[in-house]
């Protein structure tokens, strides 16, 4: 009966590291944000820039752009956390133009941004 109560013992205890294990991945996974970019325009997007006061500029690696017609998801940095969730949006087009400045928000759920 011994060895019963101590497989006992060590299952419970595994069974709450599991558990602990996919709580803190699942926390992990909920703090990074995505969202859609779909671009509209008959030009290739080749820089997304972003910002929290529309003055200064960071941007998304998009590695080689987003295609006239296509959608791609990108995902913020670790870094941007404790950043407000409204900030600035443009495209840089192919061409060297730009879209104009918007704002969104980033916490929305399933948030697709379009460029035109």
């Amino acid at each position: 009966m011994r060895s019963s109560t101590m497989f006992s013992s060590f299952f419970k205890t595994a069974m709450i590291g599991v558990c602990l294990t996919i709580l803190l991945c699942g926390a992990a996974f909920a703090s990074s944000y995505s969202f859609g970019v779909h671009n509209n325009s008959g030009s290739k997007i080749v820089k997304i820039l972003v910002s929290q006061d529309g003055k200064s500029w960071g941007f998304f690696d998009i590695g080689k752009g987003i295609a006239a017609g296509a959608t791609e998801t990108l995902v913020w940095d670790a870094s941007t956390e404790g950043e407000d969730c409204e900030q600035y949006f443009k495209a840089v087009f192919a061409d060297g133009s730009e879209s104009d400045p918007t704002v969104f928000d980033f916490c929305e759920k399933g948030l697709i941004l379009e460029f035109d």
